[in-house]
C-alpha cells in the first residue's frame, strides 16, 4: 500500500481509504469487523464515516458498528487515522437548531455524540459534510479551533466545497494562524470531472488533499456487465442517463482498455483518479470483502501518458455526469 501526507499536513494516510457508509444499513457487523480487518491487513490505514450514516431511521449505527470494532482490539485505534463527518439533522424533529449546517451550537453535540458512538477521545480528521452558506468564517473556524485545541479532534476538512470556498475558508484559517483545511471530499470520476474545473486547482494551491467520493460512479466503472434491476449501479445508471455496462460503447471500451492493461476496470478507474494533481487518497465504499480486492493493484498503478490521453479521449474533461439546472456547484453535479 502507498501512503501520503494528507494535504499540507504531516499526517499519512493511505492513497485507499475505507468508505463505511454501507456498514449497517447494507452490511452486517460481524461481514464490517470483517472487512476492517481485512483492510488493515493490506495497509489501508485511512476509515472515513459520518455521525448520518446508518439510514435513516438508523443514524449514527454506523459510528457505532466502528466503534464496537474498536473496542474489541484498542490497539486498532492507533493503526488508524479515523475521519467522521457533521452537519446533516440528526435528530430530524425540526426543533429550531435542529436543521442541517455548522453550528457551534450543534457542532459541540454532535462531535460529543460522535465521540461517544465511536468510543474514542478524538476524530483524527473532523470534516463538514457539505458548504454551508450560512456560517460566517468567524465562527466556523472559532468552533473547530476551540476543538481542535480541546485535544477532540486533531485535523478539520472539508466536503462538497466549491474552489471560492476552499480559498476563502482557507484564506481566513490562515489569518487566524492556523492550518485551516487538510482535506476536501468531492465527488470525483471519469464520468463526474466537474472537479477539476475549480476545486482541485484551489485544493492544490492552499495545501488541501483531495479525497475523491464515488471513484467507481456508483459501479459504473467496475466493469460489471450483470447489472440488476434496482441495483445501486441500475441507479447510477439513470442518474448519469447512459446505459450501464457492455451496452454502452465507452463503458466497453474503458472495459477492453483495462482487459487489455491486465488490470480491472474498478483498478484503472480509481488508479486515473489517484493520477489527479491534489488527489491523496480515493474513498471506496466497501459493502462485502470481495470489494476490497484489486484496492492494492488500484493503489500502485503508474499510467503511461498514453493511457492517460486515451482516457480523456473516453471520458472528455467536460464533466460528463449531468448538470442540475439552476444549480450552483456543488449541488449541480453532487447531492
Amino acid at each position: 500500500m502507498q501512503y501520503s501526507n494528507l494535504g499540507a499536513s504531516t499526517l499519512l494516510v493511505s492513497r485507499i481509504c475505507l468508505g463505511t457508509m454501507h456498514f449497517g444499513p447494507k452490511t452486517t457487523e460481524a461481514d464490517s469487523f470483517a472487512i476492517m480487518n481485512r483492510a488493515l491487513e493490506l495497509g489501508i490505514n485511512f476509515f472515513d464515516t459520518a455521525n448520518m450514516y446508518g439510514g435513516a431511521e438508523h443514524r449514527g449505527h454506523t459510528e457505532t458498528i466502528i466503534g464496537n470494532w474498536l473496542a474489541e482490539d484498542p490497539s486498532r485505534r492507533d493503526q488508524i487515522v479515523l475521519a467522521t463527518k457533521v452537519y446533516g439533522d440528526m435528530e430530524a424533529d425540526g426543533r429550531p437548531n435542529s436543521h442541517r449546517g455548522f453550528s457551534a451550537y450543534r457542532v459541540r453535540r454532535h462531535l460529543e455524540d460522535s465521540l461517544r458512538r465511536l468510543q474514542t477521545d478524538r476524530v483524527d480528521l473532523y470534516q463538514t459534510h457539505h458548504l454551508d452558506r450560512e456560517v460566517t468564517v468567524e465562527e466556523f473556524w472559532g468552533t473547530m479551533d476551540q476543538h481542535q485545541d480541546d485535544g477532540k479532534i486533531l485535523y478539520a476538512g472539508a466536503s462538497n466545497y466549491t474552489g471560492w470556498a476552499l480559498a476563502k475558508f482557507q484564506a481566513a484559517a490562515r489569518s487566524r494562524g492556523r492550518l485551516g483545511f487538510v482535506s476536501e471530499q468531492s465527488m470525483f470520476s471519469l464520468l463526474c470531472r466537474y472537479a477539476e474545473l475549480e476545486v482541485l486547482p484551489s485544493a492544490e494551491d492552499h495545501g488541501i488533499g483531495v479525497i475523491p467520493y464515488m471513484p467507481l460512479a456508483g459501479g459504473l466503472l467496475s466493469g460489471n456487465t450483470d447489472i440488476i434491476e434496482g441495483s445501486r449501479t441500475a441507479a447510477s445508471a439513470a442518474e448519469y442517463g447512459i446505459e450501464a455496462g457492455a451496452a454502452n460503447p465507452t463503458l466497453k471500451a474503458f472495459a477492453d482498455l483495462a482487459a487489455d492493461l491486465g488490470v480491472g476496470s474498478h483498478s484503472l478507474a480509481i488508479a486515473w483518479v489517484l493520477s489527479r494533481p491534489a488527489v491523496t487518497s480515493a474513498i471506496v465504499g466497501v459493502r462485502t470483502l470481495r470489494h476490497l480486492d484489486g484496492l492494492e493493484e488500484a493503489a500502485n498503478l503508474q499510467l503511461s501518458d498514453d493511457v492517460l490521453a486515451r482516457l480523456d479521449e473516453l471520458f472528455p474533461p467536460s464533466g460528463g455526469r449531468p448538470l442540475r439546472p439552476s444549480k450552483a456547484a456543488p449541488e449541480a453535479y453532487a447531492w
